[in-house]
């Protein structure tokens, strides 16, 4: 009889260790610092980190915090990244800094792409784009989520505007401290002033330079049009930021809060990627109903930019 229960109790035990086990839930706080050097709280990049934050607090029933600090109220473009890296910031929605690693700079490559279709196809989940440059956030010290597009950058002037290598020679435009975004100023013919974005407008309006380049004309007319006449869309380098975190917190995170904070950014990404060109096409026609002159070059002038960057 005793053989038997002992017989018995084995076979529930055995029953018990056969049952699928239910998944523990996280019940791990953060308080996070989401921040980016670039966009206010009501500009598109601003309410995409205000989601973004929203939904990890949201489906993480609070247990994770998100505080969002917009441009300028923790710092300029380089500071920031460095804190990411530290991990003294947590999260950014940013264009990385090639300081650390030139190999980003894959990202500013001039005429990388030519048309939106590329840009979908080059940028997305399953792109080259993106083979390419995760495994260099890794060694960074980076977990990278996926791009943020904003569409095809240009060249914003005040006085004149150039089409071409030799109309663009004396103009003095500021660049993204970037590589390679000033050396691809420079190859257009301009003359590239690298200065962090929170001093661009003072720089614009003391005539430290004459325009901005390698935006979207959003962040030109929004920010400076009070001092700028002329956009051309010289289409030169694909303008988008990066969602990344720093490795290190993501590491700490188990696999339940590592979810919701890449399914929340892979929501923000997809939603950028439905809408970018539409607000893009919305505020060409902004600037141009406001009196900011729109120019398109010719495909004959386009090809000789290209042109002069293989030379």
């Amino acid at each position: 009889m005793k053989h038997e229960k002992v017989i018995g109790l084995a076979l529930a035990v055995s029953a018990l260790c056969a049952l699928p086990l239910t998944a523990q839930a996280s019940d791990d706080k953060y308080k996070l610092v989401l921040t980016s050097e670039a966009g206010d709280r009501d500009s598109v990049l601003g309410k995409s980190m205000q989601a973004w934050a929203e939904s990890i607090e949201t489906e993480s029933d609070g247990r994770m915090k998100v505080n969002v600090f917009y441009q300028g109220e923790l710092g300029g473009q380089q500071e920031l990244f460095d804190q990411l890296v530290k991990g003294n910031v947590h999260m950014m929605i940013t264009w990385p800094q090639t300081s650390y690693d030139q190999r980003i700079g894959v990202n500013y490559l001039p005429y990388l792409v030519m048309d939106w279709e590329d840009a979908i196809e080059s940028f997305g989940q399953d792109g080259w784009v993106r083979d390419l440059i995760e495994p260099v956030y890794q060694d960074m010290g980076l977990k990278y989520f996926g791009p943020f597009p904003e569409g095809f950058g240009g060249v914003a002037t005040k006085g004149r505007y150039a089409t071409g290598f030799e109309e663009a020679k004396g103009l003095k435009v500021r660049s993204q401290p970037i590589f390679p975004l000033p050396q691809t100023i420079e190859a257009m013919g301009f003359q590239a002033v690298p200065i962090d974005w929170a001093e661009v407008y003072t720089s614009i309006q003391t005539g430290v330079v004459d325009g901005d380049s390698s935006n979207v004309i959003y962040w030109d007319y929004e920010y400076f049009k009070d001092q700028l006449d002329y956009f051309v869309q010289s289409s030169h380098n694909f303008s988008s930021y990066s969602l990344l975190m720093n490795g290190e917190t993501w590491e700490k995170m188990d696999d339940e809060d590592r979810g919701i904070i890449e399914t929340s950014a892979q929501t923000i990404i997809d939603q950028q990627f439905a809408g970018a060109k539409k607000e893009d096409d919305k505020w060409i026609a902004a600037a141009q109903e406001a009196g900011m002159e729109y120019i398109v070059p010719t495909a004959d002038e386009k090809a000789a930019w290209i042109l002069w960057r293989l030379l």
